[in-house]
């Protein structure tokens, strides 16, 4: 197994392996510009070489195997098949790809699982779906079903309880889902303004598909990308007026590392009675402490919690004493088994990975506040964003009492044009997802919204920015990569 800490995935050659070293990999190898955009774009020298994609975008290679076996079983002419762990997901699947389809799809039984036959003209609408609420099988349960059984049980309520202990309270409050997306989707379908039509409030640029889900599921979204000034305080009225059916927010932001002022905001919320959903993936429990809050506490276990890249899940945490708690704790409880459940073969690997957790984000704090130093005292670098220099005085209200600023940044360059030679030459291990035991870089926007560049670019989200997870490597060496690769730019 290849140790990515000392050996990095960087050159051509390592282009579609997977990150990690493992068949279960939640990213993949794309070392290059060129190669990001042949992705993005779908060119066959790229997308043939992919071993490994993160799992929402790109279908993992165990998963596609039980697929094939559903599309040989059930599939007719003209038909694709989609797959799901349970009855409930695989009709939300249903009624939404009808819908926006305009066509029908027929469901069928598939070894204790769930399939849909998609006619083709429908296939993208049944992928889209897959992606934005991360309810998939994942490819521990394919890698079982391929190897002569689906295992039966579970190990959530283990995990409920140590998850509890780590963001402090009890396991009745904590749920588990089988991707960050599906909490999200989870939390999202629960809200009581959602069955009302209130549109939701989102809060700074989030992650893409954070924002999606609001857009497609609801009632629509209100977008506020910075919230500050005169736009905050307008938006801080509506939601005292009890306009919307939540707010979400991250902390901090994904790619913008920024914080919204949260005492104020879940002030305003108390008031008007708005639930106040907050996201603490990119920063983690081990340095942000939001339950106190929020009515809802979103984050992804495939990232720092788990801390190796190998396995897909997330969790929604709900606040004990919350005006919301009677109406969210058994909506939740309902999604988290009937609609999006974690695998036994997942939990299992993500009880074990959880077991060093938080202690060994000390280094990865530290390598993150490291390199924002460098990169913000560096001549050719233009901008730097990281909680340590963005919106720091409302990270701090919010750090937890041993947290740090976090090992994830995002990075522009003076210079675009040199952008590309930066990030090829750059000697860390390149591709989506963060939280991995090695440095992790990829040029986020044009991941997350190459197909919307210039909306991304009038949030103040460059296409040129290049992202960063910071690793447990040592931090000297860490350093002496970007040097490296500033100076060749």
């Amino acid at each position: 197994m290849r140790d990515l800490i000392s050996y990095p995935a960087w050159q051509e050659d390592d282009l579609g392996i997977p990150l990690p070293d493992s068949p279960h990999a939640c990213s993949v190898c794309l070392p290059t510009w060129d190669a990001v955009i042949g992705y993005e774009e779908g060119r066959d020298k790229v997308i043939h070489r992919m071993r490994m994609g993160y799992p929402r975008f790109f279908r993992h290679p165990l998963v596609e195997r039980l697929t094939a076996h559903a599309r040989e079983e059930i599939a007719r002419e003209g038909e694709d098949v989609l797959v799901f762990p349970t009855r409930l997901g695989a009709q939300r699947a249903q009624r939404w790809i009808e819908r926006r389809g305009e066509t029908a799809v027929r469901p069928e039984g598939f070894h204790g699982m769930h399939a849909l036959a998609v006619p083709a003209k429908a296939r993208q609408i049944a992928v889209d779906y897959q992606r934005f609420t991360g309810e998939l099988v994942s490819s521990r349960m394919a890698e079982d079903f391929l190897n002569g059984e689906v295992r039966k049980g579970s190990k959530v309520h283990l995990l409920q309880r140590r998850l509890g202990k780590i963001v402090g309270t009890g396991a009745e409050n904590v749920f588990v889902f089988n991707s960050g997306m599906a909490a999200i989707t989870a939390v999202f379908r629960s809200l009581p303004g959602i069955k009302e039509g209130r549109k939701t409030l989102q809060m700074e640029f989030p992650y893409v598909d954070a924002l999606k889900v609001q857009e497609l599921f609801g009632n629509g979204v209100v977008f506020l990308n910075q919230a500050e000034g005169e736009s905050l305080d307008e938006a801080l009225r509506r939601i005292r007026q009890g306009e919307f059916a939540a707010v979400f927010t991250e902390v901090p932001s994904n790619p913008l590392l920024r914080t919204v002022d949260i005492p104020k905001v879940a002030a305003a919320c108390r008031e008007g009675r708005v639930p106040l959903i907050i996201d603490d993936s990119v920063a983690s429990a081990a340095n942000v402490s939001v339950l106190q809050w929020a009515d809802v506490v979103t984050g992804s276990l495939t990232k720092w919690l788990s801390g190796s890249g190998d396995v897909l899940a997330g969790m929604a945490t709900v606040r004990p004493d919350s005006p919301h708690a009677a109406e969210l704790l058994p909506l939740l409880a309902e999604e988290s088994a009937k609609s999006s459940p974690l695998y036994i073969g997942d939990a299992e690997v993500l009880l074990s990975n959880l077991k060093d957790f938080p202690t060994r984000m000390g280094q990865h704090n530290a390598n993150g506040d490291a390199l924002a130093d460098l990169l913000a005292n560096h001549p050719a670098v233009s901008d730097v964003w990281h909680p340590s220099v963005i919106t720091r005085e409302h990270y701090e209200a919010i750090k937890a009492p041993k947290g740090g600023f976090g090992p994830l940044l995002s990075f522009a360059l003076k210079n675009p044009k040199k952008s590309a030679k930066v990030f090829d030459t750059l000697q860390v291990s390149k591709g989506p997802s963060f939280g991995t035991p090695f440095t992790l870089a990829c040029p986020y926007t044009l991941l997350a919204h190459y197909n919307e560049l210039d909306w991304a670019e009038g949030c103040g989200v460059p296409a040129h920015l290049i992202r960063v997870s910071c690793g447990s490597e040592e931090t000297s060496v860490l350093l002496k990569h970007f040097e490296d690769a500033l100076a060749h730019g």
